[in-house]
Order: structure tokens, then C-alpha cells, then sequence
């Protein structure tokens, strides 16, 4: 999936679906609808293979677990991410993540994308290295070392080596809710709730985000006048 890109773009540039766009509009397109694709295919591919050993299905005794652990997980990630995000700041990183970016990028571009960050992406990504590779991991080692392992690979996929930390973090909270609760649902949901919120508030609701900073920056001016 990560780099069927070489031969897909082309391909679906053969299609001439996007020749009356220009060039750059016709290449952010291209990668849009190709990332679309792949993630859709990965997917199912990944669902197929494993169609036997897949189940995300939740006893009844285990629902509030699941629902109490995967609404925690998500305040546990942002809380991880950003405790890596001051320490890359103390250490000199203040770039803002260009993996994130990109995306931003390709989903204003493309709205639909919305659902292959928040839904589609999430699912594929816990299934690979939550249940596969840190499951096979934590057969053999301890959660701190299965942890780290499959923390760092999920890192080092999104292609954003300057904020490896943040992924890193990221990637040991979902560890930590699966080795919890033994439900890759509940890693999933959590994963999927927090990049829906972040795609969101960066897209979406941008621009309110920003207007309610400027308001909430006058009141303090306003209040800080009448106190001097």
C-alpha cells in the first residue's frame, strides 16, 4: 500500500480522468484518489488474509469496558502526544508534522479523503501493528519491548522521522489499550475518534477554531485592561 503509488499513479493517470485540470491540480488529485484507492484495497486484502483470526466482536459483559477504555484512550494518546511534542520542543523541533500537513492538504483538496485519515487508516493500522505485529511480539517478550518494537515500525511508516517521538507515543497508548482490554476494537476506536478530531478541527472547523482564538484573546485583553 505504502508504495503502490510507483505503478497505481501512473495508471490511474492513464485513465485521463483529471487531464482538464492543470498539472499541479491534476497531480494533487491523482495522489488523492490513489491514496483513496490504496487504503480502500490494503484493507481488504489485510480483513481477507486474515478473515480466521479476525474478530472484533464484544461479549456483552465487555461493552462498557470497551466504551470506557476507548473514550479514555483517546485523552491518553492526545495526553501522549503531547507530553512528546514538549520534549521535541525542548529539544529543538518546533516544525509543525509534515505527515499531517500533507494530509490536511489532500483532504481540502478532497473531502471524501476524510474517511480513509479517520476511519479506513485507523482500522488498517491497529490491525497491523497492534493484533499482528505487536500481538506476535508480546507472545515472546515483555509489553515494554513488543511495545517499543511496533511503536517505533508505526513511527517510522508515516515517513515523519523529525516527530518520531509523537508516533511513537501514539503507538505505545494503543499498544497499552489492547494489552488492556485484549479488544483490538477498542485501540481502533480510540485511534479512529482522535484523527477524526484532529482532521476535523484542522479542516473543517479551521476557521471557527481560529475565530473563537481571536475572541477568547480579546475577552483576555479586555478583563487584563480593567485589572491594570
Amino acid at each position: 500500500m505504502q508504495f503502490s503509488g510507483v505503478v497505481g499513479i501512473p495508471l490511474l493517470k492513464l485513465t485521463g480522468m483529471f487531464e482538464q485540470y492543470p498539472v499541479r491540480t491534476a497531480n494533487v488529485m491523482l495522489l488523492t484518489y490513489w491514496t483513496i484507492i490504496s487504503f480502500i484495497l490494503g484493507l481488504l486484502i489485510v480483513l481477507l488474509l486474515l478473515r480466521r483470526d479476525m474478530s472484533m466482536r464484544i461479549e456483552h459483559a465487555g461493552k462498557t469496558i470497551a466504551v470506557v477504555w476507548s473514550v479514555l484512550g483517546v485523552f491518553l494518546a492526545m495526553a501522549g502526544q503531547a507530553v512528546a511534542g514538549m520534549i521535541e520542543h525542548a529539544l529543538g523541533i518546533t516544525q509543525v508534522s509534515e505527515n499531517t500537513q500533507n494530509i490536511v492538504n489532500l483532504v481540502k483538496a478532497t473531502p471524501f479523503l476524510i474517511v480513509v485519515t479517520s476511519v479506513i487508516g485507523p482500522i488498517l493500522e491497529e490491525i497491523i501493528f497492534r493484533k499482528i505485529i505487536f500481538g506476535s511480539l508480546h507472545k515472546r517478550y515483555n509489553f515494554f519491548i513488543s511495545a517499543f518494537i511496533s511503536s517505533l515500525i508505526f513511527a517510522a511508516v508515516h515517513w515523519d522521522f523529525k516527530h518520531l517521538l509523537v508516533y511513537t507515543a501514539m503507538g505505545f497508548v494503543f499498544a497499552f489499550l489492547y494489552a488492556r482490554t485484549r479488544l483490538i476494537i477498542v485501540p481502533i476506536i480510540a485511534h479512529v475518534l482522535m484523527n477524526t478530531i484532529v482532521i476535523l478541527s484542522q479542516t473543517i472547523f479551521a476557521d471557527k477554531i481560529i475565530e473563537m482564538q481571536k475572541q477568547a484573546e480579546q475577552m483576555q485583553f479586555i478583563f487584563g485592561g480593567m485589572f491594570l
